[in-house]
């Protein structure tokens, strides 16, 4: 009995719009990311997918994200946890900065290390490592069981908590990880063997 993981970033935010670090700061979806969540749930209803369960973070972006996705594929009331296990990675200082102002201050060699290492804090705040610290054992313990169950389980999230994420999935190392970009409103379906390994990936 196989599982199916659904990872959807949340669509663009206000703050990716203006270039800023974003991190824990709730900050609401621009005009284009609520297409992009609209355009995510209608791919995923195109394909028939019905959910058993939802998971997203403590942020409305992507909780606004999760729900255009539930109601385009006719289950708006579905039962959906909330968790700041899957928030974005928190950038600490850099949050609310410009990214060009940042690398002005620091230096961009300096701004490419805190954005693109694994290991590496920015001032204040959490490299992805640490971010996986928290995403991995919440997906074990809370998300995994689903999946083995043979559930279809909705993920919406951040770009850093589903890289932890896809880093365990898929086997990936912290070198490669940081180089995966993922798109705003993409869902990436994952199958799971019913002992947890990949069996299949898919970009719609």
């Amino acid at each position: 009995m196989s599982g199916t993981l659904v990872l959807v970033r949340h669509g663009q935010s206000e703050w990716n719009l203006k270039n800023l670090f974003t991190g824990w700061r709730d900050v609401g979806l621009s005009e284009q990311g609520i297409k992009e969540a609209n355009d995510a749930g209608k791919k995923l209803a195109e394909r028939g997918f019905k959910f058993d369960i939802a998971y997203t973070s403590a942020l409305s972006r992507a909780q606004v994200t999760c729900q255009r996705i539930l109601d385009a594929v006719g289950q708006s009331g579905l039962t959906t946890i909330k968790d700041q296990a899957l928030n974005e990675r928190d950038y600490g200082d850099l949050v609310g900065l410009n990214k060009d102002d940042a690398r002005e201050k620091w230096g961009e060699e300096q701004v490419h290390v805190w954005r693109r290492s694994y290991d590496v804090q920015p001032p204040g705040g959490e490299s992805l490592r640490d971010t996986g610290a928290r995403v991995w054992p919440y997906y074990m313990h809370e998300i995994q069981p689903h999946a083995l169950r043979g559930e279809t389980v909705l993920i919406a999230a951040h770009g850093n908590s589903l890289r932890a994420l896809i880093m365990a999935l898929e086997g990936m190392s912290g070198e490669e990880i940081v180089k995966l970009e993922l798109g705003t409103g993409v869902p990436m379906i994952y199958q799971l063997n019913s002992d947890s390994t990949l069996k299949s990936k898919e970009i719609l």
